[in-house]
């Protein structure tokens, strides 16, 4: 694969714009290659966004206080729970299309292992005269998009562990607080962002998302708002949870640094990836309103309520790390709607808040699906670690080269996968691009295979710490390989 004239005048113009900026600190943190961050330049190489894999249903909506119009889902992993750990998933409960947050409840999934889900008598709230069920919270309006977090911030209060939004616009966005996530209690009466902290004409109808970002030392808010008639995302700050300021509306922006297209995003999911909390994932639920698939009949036969079939949705996957804008570096869609009328329906296929591991090697996202309908659910999909986007060269080669940036440790580590013809061989170059003796493309030992972290060679070793806290560039050779992540760090000889 060889890059187009216009491609090429892209990438130069994209490097161009960046040549005089001081060097990228990135220590000893994971960097994935799903933005231009630490890219440079390409050439016969191109940012290539990873499609899940479908691992089915994991939760069926079908007790009587759930029903077809159950969403907004969020999963959390407790690390901290007895037994090491467990996964809890919340969720709306809504047997019936009702407007304004009426009769709708908060419901509490948990699992061990984040694959297998079972439903907890929990006996808090009465439901049709039995406490025989998994409801957590029955307010009108604020379970409408109750959305929780788990507050990683230092020495929070023990009864404060775990946080959460909830509210619509007439509400406003109120604060709510358990210690173990499933008593809550609201922290104050009063809304923390109310209508009139946000200049926009209407807000909130939507999954509110907030956590605790040890980067930036700071609570950060992602909301929905319209502007021009279209669905968009605020963000804005606080330090305690209670006190928010800063609201801005995001912007999009492709590889390039130019504007991306906006588009209706439902919900923004944005969240810390968990191996590396300087960049904050966002897997939206993208809405096409009017967008319509199936015919009144088509409609009839799945039983979708006549209400909610003339719309489509996917699932968006975009970045930010900080800020008022979102790299949209791929605009393709991350998860298509699947095969049959079933997936092509009004609000369906919207992404559950988080990623979490599943597995040694694996991470999943959960999505919402058969939205308006008795079959409606909520489906794994499954990534490799880091796996959200890759450098990807094809058989013919390519190569990229990163900014200058500085490190922390003596390993190179890559998260990566070849063929058996493929492979990868690094380079390391001082910042002004010239190569650095015994870390030449020729000194490479190629590296070759399929896993989450290997260490780069060179015919002398693998010792790269003499070059740490010196600005240097990484140029990597690439033949029929994908290349997820990296990270320095300090390990024995």
């Amino acid at each position: 694969m060889r890059w187009s004239a216009a491609s090429l005048i892209v990438l130069l113009t994209f490097a161009a714009a960046h040549a005089d900026e001081a060097p990228r600190d990135i220590a000893d943190r994971r960097e994935l290659f799903v933005d231009g961050y630490l890219i440079d330049s390409m050439s016969g190489v191109r940012m290539n966004l990873a499609e899940p894999r479908d691992e089915g249903p994991v939760v069926r909506f079908d007790q009587p206080w759930e029903g077809p119009f159950c969403g907004y889902c969020t999963v959390l992993h407790d690390a901290a729970a007895p037994g090491g750990g467990k996964f809890m998933l919340y969720y709306r409960g809504k047997p019936e299309r009702q407007s304004d947050g009426v009769g709708e409840l908060t419901c509490l999934a948990e699992s061990n292992d984040g694959l297998r889900w079972t439903k907890p008598k929990l006996g808090l709230i009465e439901f049709d005269g039995s406490r025989e069920n998994n409801l957590v919270l029955a307010v009108d309006g604020l379970s409408h998009n109750f959305s929780p977090l788990i507050d990683t911030k230092p020495g929070v209060a023990a009864d404060e562990r775990f946080k959460a939004f909830c509210g619509t616009m007439a509400t406003g966005l109120v604060a709510m607080a358990s210690p173990d996530g499933v008593r809550w209690r609201k922290l104050q009466d009063a809304p923390v962002i109310a209508k009139s902290d946000v200049p926009f004409p209407y807000m909130f109808d939507s999954q509110n998302v907030a956590f605790y970002s040890p980067v930036e030392q700071k609570y950060l808010a992602y909301f929905r708002v319209f502007k021009d008639g279209v669905r968009r995302i605020c963000r804005a700050e606080s330090d305690d949870f209670l006190h928010w300021t800063g609201v801005q509306l995001m912007e999009y922006r492709k590889l390039d640094g130019q504007p991306a297209p906006i588009e209706h995003l439902y919900t923004n999911q944005t969240h810390p990836y968990f191996r590396a909390p300087q960049l904050y994932v966002s897997i939206c639920a993208r809405f096409m309103p009017g967008r319509q698939v199936l015919d009144a009949e088509e409609a009839k036969a799945i039983h979708v309520d006549p209400n909610y079939f003339k719309d489509a949705s996917d699932a968006i996957f975009m970045t930010t790390r900080g800020g008022n804008v979102y790299d949209r570096t791929m605009l393709s869609s991350f998860i298509r709607p699947g095969i049959g009328p079933q997936n092509w329906v009004s609000r369906t296929n919207y992404p559950a808040l988080n990623v979490v591991q599943t597995g040694p090697h694996e991470m999943s996202v959960y999505v919402n699906q058969d939205y308006a309908q008795p079959t409606a659910h909520l489906r794994r999909y499954s990534l490799r670690l880091d796996g959200f986007a890759s450098l990807r060269a094809p058989y013919e080669g390519g190569e990229v080269v990163t900014r200058p940036l500085t490190f922390r440790g003596n390993r190179l580590l890559l998260n990566f996968a070849t063929s058996a013809a493929g492979g990868i061989r690094v380079e390391v170059q001082n910042a002004a691009g010239e190569p650095i003796p015994g870390f030449t493309l020729n000194d490479s030992v190629e590296t070759i295979g399929n896993e989450i972290e290997r260490r780069v060679r060179w015919k002398e070793g693998a010792d790269v710490g003499a070059l740490a806290g010196k600005p240097v560039r990484l140029r990597f050779a690439m033949k029929d390989a994908d290349l997820f992540a990296l990270r320095f760090a300090e390990e024995k000889p």
